[in-house]
């Protein structure tokens, strides 16, 4: 099954383990095969994955992007999510979920959830403040 992908003028996005950059204008285009697709608008880079959840979500696009060393990245990830859940046990629940994803390998739905754990971490230290 194919995939379109409408790219905005010089948008980026990461096919594989390729970063891929859009001219100045729109483009269209067609994944024929199973890969992995993250839009600029969910890549977050190593210098903004500045708070614990953040690099939850980090490591978890590694582990989606460079399948190659994806033991390295899991145990970093088991590091990360134990930290959190000492530091703040209301995350335990969507860490769980996001777990369970990890372990079945569905990484994009695993971002996803990781998304709302970001969210949830800034609702936190907003009422912290």
């Amino acid at each position: 099954m194919s995939l379109k992908i409408t790219l905005k003028p010089h948008e980026r996005m990461i096919l594989g383990t390729a970063v891929i950059k859009n001219g100045k204008n729109r483009t269209d285009l067609i994944v024929e095969n199973n890969v992995s697709i993250l839009r600029e608008k969910d890549i977050l880079s190593e210098d903004n994955a500045d708070t614990p959840c953040k690099k939850i979500y980090f490591v978890i696009q590694l582990m989606y992007v460079d399948n190659g060393n994806i033991v390295k990245y899991h145990n970093l990830y088991w590091t990360l999510i134990k930290d959190v859940i000492k530091a703040a046990p209301s995350t335990l629940v969507i860490i769980d979920q996001i777990s369970e994803l990890i372990i079945a390998n569905n990484l994009y739905n695993a971002l996803k959830l990781a998304r709302k754990l970001i969210e949830y971490e800034q609702e936190v230290i907003s009422r912290a403040s």
